[in-house]
Order: C-alpha cells, then structure tokens, then sequence
C-alpha cells in the first residue's frame, strides 16, 4: 500500500522536473539551435506548414543557423514565415539557403534570461512541492499503520529532495550555458 503513494509521488515529481527541464531548453542561450526555428509556420503550396516539415536545418557554428528548402521556391516563404513569426531573429537569403546570424548577447540580456531560468526553477520546486503535500494528505486519509506511515512520510520526502536536486543542477546548468560568453 505505502509503494503506491510513493510510485504517485514518484511519477507526479518526475513530470514537474521533466516540465522544468522542457522550459529551460526554451530559453535562449546565444547559442543557434535548430529548435529556435523548426516550430516557425510557413506558407508553401498553400498550406501552412512548420520549417522542419519543409527544410533541414543546420547549425554550421554556434551563432548561425542554415535552412535549406528542400523546395528552392519555399526561400521567400520560410524568410517571411520567420520575419512574422516574430522572434527576434533576422533571416536572408544566401543562394539556395536562408542563413540567420545570431547577435552576441549583451550581459544584460543574459542576467535577464539567468531570472527566468530562476523563476523556472522556482516554479518546478514549488510544484514538486505540492506534490509531496497531496500524496502526504492522501497517505494520512488512508490511515496506515503508524510504522508504514512514517515510512511513507521518509521515502516520500526523499523523492521530494531528489527531484529538487535535479532542478538545481539543471537550474546550475542553464545558468553556466547562459553567462558564458563564446
């Protein structure tokens, strides 16, 4: 009985550092990265199509970023897809390719960035958080044993402490990624 509220647990604190660990890729390092494109909209043939659906992507080096359209006629279309799309990012069209040049960022944009990492990671522990709260309420409803219950209370707060620790090292990652300038 005690493993199931720990497997809850388990599974619910997983999902939240999991969650963390998907807005953290988000946030943008100043390093070009495909995924900073591939979800863009583009109009080809008529339909509204993502990039990554219609080019392959490249990053040749750290601060640029190469679409190649599998089609030549879809050059305009992904230029103006990424222009509406609103990102901050500037694409021309090289030949038979769309190159985007990254800017360097200045060390207050990264800070800035380094306080959403933070807020993130706030964020995912106060969820984990409240995770650990509800599973400890539905353990206490359940009237255990008082042996089994502190073990419930002990293994449930372990959990607790692994998932924290794997945001802070991820939030400790980030930070690195985003104040190293290169």
């Amino acid at each position: 009985m005690s493993s199931s509220f720990l497997a809850d647990a388990q599974t619910r604190m997983k999902k939240a550092v999991d969650h963390t660990l998907h807005e953290f890729a988000n946030i943008h390092t100043g390093k070009a990265s495909p995924t900073m494109v591939e979800g863009v909209m583009v109009e080809s043939y008529g339909s509204m199509m993502r990039i990554k659906d219609c080019a392959a992507i490249s990053t040749p080096d750290p601060r640029q970023i190469v679409i190649q359209p599998w089609d030549k006629g879809a050059l305009q279309a992904i230029v103006k897809g990424i222009q509406m799309a609103n990102i901050g990012l500037n694409p021309r069209v090289d030949g038979s390719v769309v190159r985007i040049g990254l800017p360097e960022m200045s060390k207050e944009r990264r800070q800035e960035f380094v306080k959403i990492a933070q807020r993130l990671a706030e964020e995912g522990r106060v969820h984990v958080r409240n995770v650990r709260r509800d599973v400890l309420e539905s353990a206490k409803k359940a009237k255990l044993p008082e042996d089994e219950a502190k073990r419930v209370e002990k293994d449930v707060q372990t959990a607790t402490d692994k998932a924290i620790a794997d945001i802070n090292a991820s939030l400790a990652a980030k930070e690195r990624d985003l104040l190293t300038v290169g």
